[in-house]
Formats: structure tokens, sequence, C-alpha cells
């Protein structure tokens, strides 16, 4: 039998990449081949009798096209089986490597084959594929998939390897006979991802060498789709990650204040954006309450808004006015690169004095929603977005009466292509007093919740992030402070002033204790103050003592050696106390200790 040259339709005796064994006889490929995508007047899925190089090529072009469109894993494993599944085989198998290897880096092949997905779904009268497969690191499969080139399984010496994919080494009369199985490896940009195995019945006819390039080029176009859905699925991983990493984990519960928070991603990106929100405590159960939105959606405005938001933490901590910690936030910003800009806006509530201190860097402005169910929007002097330059910020000063609540957000919640910011502000502010119609002031949870629950189920252009602080405040009578100079008599008049106030509280089982540790520490304070240092007792949930002078030296705990005649004192708070700290103001430091209540014995 002596091959003419052009029988198998112009392809030649031999395609690119496919080799045929020495001496194998070449049939006629006219009517052979039995793929031919259906015309247009066709029934779809129906095979076509005959496959000119046309019809060949229009079928290549529509299931690349097909398989293209899989944006995950199982989209494009089905895809393929869709496109390959009746129009040129009957039954396809797809196994993949177990991990999939991904990126550039060059690693071992892993060890383990798994059944991923099969069209259509074997049943007793079909052949079916072996749920696992390990070959081994030197065997024939092995160097077949990396060779990367399609076979057909009746080739010599691949029995073994058709019975292995199958499932069928102890039976290896069950691997079809003739050109009715294809394998074709799927082969990545750098790594072996699998394979897939298609197979033809007896009632078709036998696959040709022209299905080869085809099986290569179906099998070629799902790697290139597995590679990008593991990356994709990889970035996306990455991408929340990162945003979980860069919001808080949870929202701290300090006293005369309850949070709440949501966060949700445009879903027109990933799941990652520039939005954040924060609140910190601060010395005199005080608590900054922070917002902020990094322009731009990606990884890049992600990382750009830990780093503020890392920074704002460290100014916190520093006990700054709202309008210095966004000059200085500024000054950061532009460190990192002038094509990276952001809003901010940064209150400071005091729960002592129902007092609240707020700055705003080009923010949509704060609501305020009073306990009587009125809203109204905070006027804060808006400065020039974080990394403009230029500052400008200031400060306003306001009351924040008990029973209030006061919402923070960002502009994905108020604006849209169909509305301005102020006009979504006022949306909001509508949607708030509906929702407070009923004189009860709703909690902080459920006063997100309403924000969010009028928006549209479609695609959002942006991501929202939300912070909401209801104000109650500490009640004066559980509030006791004092001036007094550091003198060496100071410590003993501070015993005194903390057991009268003990008392007053009804709080004598921790009168010993207490006068102990505040005398330890005023102590400490007189020794390096230059003005009057500040005594505070706080009775809320515990027992808290502040104590406040002008010196930025931090105390630090050591062992004192046993010819010293100081370095104790620290020593007696830490074993005592619950909690106790030192923190940095501006106006220098604050040593402070926590203990626990005695409990009611009538409760």
């Amino acid at each position: 039998m002596t091959k003419q040259p052009g029988a198998d339709g112009g392809t030649g005796g031999q395609s690119a990449g496919v080799h045929e064994p020495s001496g194998a006889p070449r049939r006629p490929e006219a009517g052979g081949a039995a793929m031919r995508p259906p015309p247009p007047e066709a029934p779809a899925g129906r095979p076509i009798a005959s496959a000119p190089q046309t019809d060949r090529l229009r079928y290549l072009d529509a299931a690349t096209r097909q398989i293209a469109r899989g944006m995950n894993l199982d989209e494009t494993l089905g895809e393929l089986c869709r496109a390959a599944v009746p129009a040129f085989a009957d039954t396809a198998f797809v196994h993949l490597y177990a991990p999939l290897p991904v990126g550039d880096e060059s690693t071992a092949d892993p060890g383990v084959l798994r059944l991923h997905t099969t069209a259509p779904a074997p049943d007793a009268a079909t052949v079916q594929a072996a749920d696992a497969v390990q070959p081994a690191a030197d065997g024939l499969l092995t160097k077949l998939l990396r060779a990367g080139r399609p076979v057909f399984g009746n080739t010599p010496g691949l029995r073994s390897v058709v019975a292995e994919l199958l499932g069928v080494t102890n039976a290896p009369g069950a691997v079809p006979p003739g050109r009715r199985l294809i394998i074709a490896p799927l082969h990545g940009r750098s790594h072996v991802m699998g394979s897939v195995v298609l197979l033809r019945g007896p009632e078709r006819p036998d696959f040709t060498y022209d299905d080869l390039l085809v099986a290569s080029q179906l099998a070629t176009h799902t790697a290139l789709g597995i590679h990008k859905a593991v990356l994709y699925a990889r970035e996306a991983a990455v991408a929340d990650a990162l945003q979980r990493t860069m919001l808080p984990a949870s929202l701290p519960e300090p006293t005369g204040v309850r949070l709440a928070s949501r966060y949700l991603p445009s879903s027109r990106t990933a799941q990652v954006g520039g939005d954040w929100y924060d609140a910190i405590p601060l010395p005199g159960n005080r608590v900054a309450l922070v917002i902020g939105d990094v322009m731009g959606h990606s990884m890049t405005s992600a990382a750009i808004m830990g780093q503020l938001r890392t920074i704002v933490q460290t100014l916190a901590g520093l006990d700054l006015s709202p309008d210095e910690i966004l000059h200085h936030l500024d000054e950061q910003a532009e460190r990192l690169g002038s094509e990276h800009t952001a809003t901010c806006l940064y209150a400071m509530y005091d729960p002592v004095l129902h007092r609240l201190l707020m700055s705003n860097a080009g923010h949509p402005p704060p609501v305020l929603l009073h306990p009587d169910g009125s809203t109204e929007v905070v006027r804060v002097p808006p400065g020039a977005p974080i990394g403009v330059g230029g500052g400008g910020f200031e400060s306003v000063e306001m009351h924040a009466p008990a029973g209030a609540t006061l919402l923070l957000y960002t502009d994905g919640l108020v604006e849209s292509r169909d509305s301005d910011v102020m006009t979504g502000v006022e949306q909001l502010c509508a949607r708030l007093r509906a929702g407070a119609a009923s004189g009860t002031a709703p909690a902080p949870e459920e006063l997100c919740d309403r924000a969010l629950g009028t928006l549209g189920a479609g695609d959002r252009d942006d991501d929202i992030a939300l912070l909401a602080a209801r104000f109650e405040g500490i009640l004066p009578d559980t509030v006791a402070y004092w001036y007094l100079a550091p003198r060496p008599q100071t410590a003993g008049q501070a015993r005194r002033l903390t057991r009268r106030t003990l008392r007053q509280w009804g709080l004598e089982s921790l009168l010993e204790s207490t006068e102990l540790l505040v005398s330890e520490v005023v102590a400490n304070a007189v020794r390096f103050a230059g003005r009057p240092i500040t005594l505070r007792l706080l009775r809320t949930d515990v027992l808290r003592c502040e104590v406040e002078d002008d010196s930025t030296a931090v105390p630090r705990m050591r062992h004192a050696r046993l010819s010293d005649e100081g370095g104790r004192g620290l020593f007696l708070v830490d074993q005592l106390a619950r909690r106790w700290g030192a923190t940095r103001v501006s106006t220098g430091k604050v040593v402070w200790f926590e203990q626990p209540l005695p409990r009611d014995p009538a409760a």
C-alpha cells in the first residue's frame, strides 16, 4: 500500500509534532474523520460524515473559542468535553496531576494523576477510566506526557499505558482495538498538567492522522486554559488573603462606644481594593475612628492601603490631634510615590467628655444619626487628599450626645454612574431616617445593614467600607481625676484620694492593692515630671487608673539586684494588676493599670 501525495486532504504524510510509525500503512482520510462540525442548518452536536480541511479548521476555531471561555478549572474542562463530544469523539477522559503545577518555576512532575472529569458520564456499557494513576518517574506514561505529542492508543508499546489510564491493567483485552483512542498530553507553558483520552465507539470510523492534529490543538488550548485558571485562582486567593490581612480581623470593644463595620468588594474587580477602616483605642478610654480610600482597584492599591493604615496606627499611638495625624500621613504618603493618592477621615471620640474631634482629607462627610431619629451631615472642612501635598487640614470639635451613632463610609456607598456623591449622601440620610422612624435607636450592626440594604444587586463600580460607632459615653460619677504637683508628698496624697474614691464606689475590697499600685506609679512619675501630673480613676467594667506626666521616658520593667534600692515598683504592678502599660502621648506619657471589679454577691 503506497501512499499517494495529497490523499489526506493536502496535509502530507505526517504533520508537525506527529510522527507516523515506520512502515505503518496510511488509509485514505476522506471518509474517516467523522468530526465535521454541523453546518448552520444542521442540529447542534450532530457529527457530519465527511470533514474537508475547511470544515476541520472551522471546527477547531469554534472549539478553541469555546474552551477559552472557561474562567476556572471546572469551566475549562467542561468546555473541552462539550467541544469534543460528540463532534469529535464519543467519550473524553481528563486526568490531571494532583497537585497541579503552577508558575514558571522548574519543579519535578507530581506523582499522581487523578480523574477530574469525563464526558459523557461512564456507565456499564462504556469504557471507564482509572480514578487515580501513579506513573513511574522513568516509566513509559511519564515519558509520553513529557513528550507532549498525541498518539494513537494502538501504537506499538503503548498498550500498557492505555490499560493504565483506563484502569484495566489486569484485563489487557479491554483496551479498544484499532485507532479508536487518542492520548493527548496536557502540556502547559513549562509543566505537564495531565492528559486527555479521547475514544470513539465501534459504530464510528477510526481516528486519522489529521485527527491527531485536532487532538493536539484541543489539548494545547485546554492546557493553556488550565494554566490560566490555576493562576487566576491563585491570584484570587492571594488577593483575598491580602484583603483579610489589611483590614482589621476584629474591632476593639472600648468602654463607652459600640462599633460595627462592613466591607463589600467591587463586583467588577478581584476581592481586593483600596478602602479601609480602623478603630484604635487611645489613652483615657478614647477611641480613634478612621476611614480611608486609596484611589484605584488593584493589588498595588491594597498594598498602599496597608502601608497607610500602618502609618495611621503608629501616628495614633502618639496621641496627636486629628489634623496633625493627617498632616504627617500626607508627608509619609508622598514618600511612597506621588502617583498614589487617598482620602481619609480621622475622628477621635472621648466618652468621658462626650466630645468628638474630626479632621478630613478629601473624604465624603460622615453622617450622625441622633437619638431622636434625625440625621445630620457633619460638615468637616475637607482638606486635600492624602498624597497630593499642601496640608491645610483642620480639626473640628463637636458634641457627641449619648445614644447618637456616627457612620463613616467610602464613596462606593453613595456614588455611582447615575448620581454624584452629595445626591447619594442625601439618599443615605433618607434611608437612615426611614429606618429610625420607630423611635428606637438602631444598633450599629443594624445600621450598617440598613445602609447597605438598598444597594442594587448589579455590578458595583467601587468597593465599600463602613464603620458605625454608637456613642454611649461614661457617666461622670464613674470618673475621678486630679492634678497633683510633683513633690515627695504626692504619692501619699494620691493614696488618700484613691482610698476616699474607692469607698464612695463601694470597692473597699480593692483598697489595699490599688493604693499600693497608685503609690508606685505616682512615685515613678514624680521622679521625672517637671509639671503637675494627672491622676485619673475610671470605674467601668474594670477599675482603671491612669497617671500622666510630661516626661517622654517610658518605664520598663527590670529585675532588681539585691543591692538595688529601687527597680521593684513595676514588678509589683505587673504582679498585682490584671493589665498594665505605658503609652507616649503628645504631652509626655501615660502609665495605666487595670484591676477586675469584685463580683456582686447579690448577683
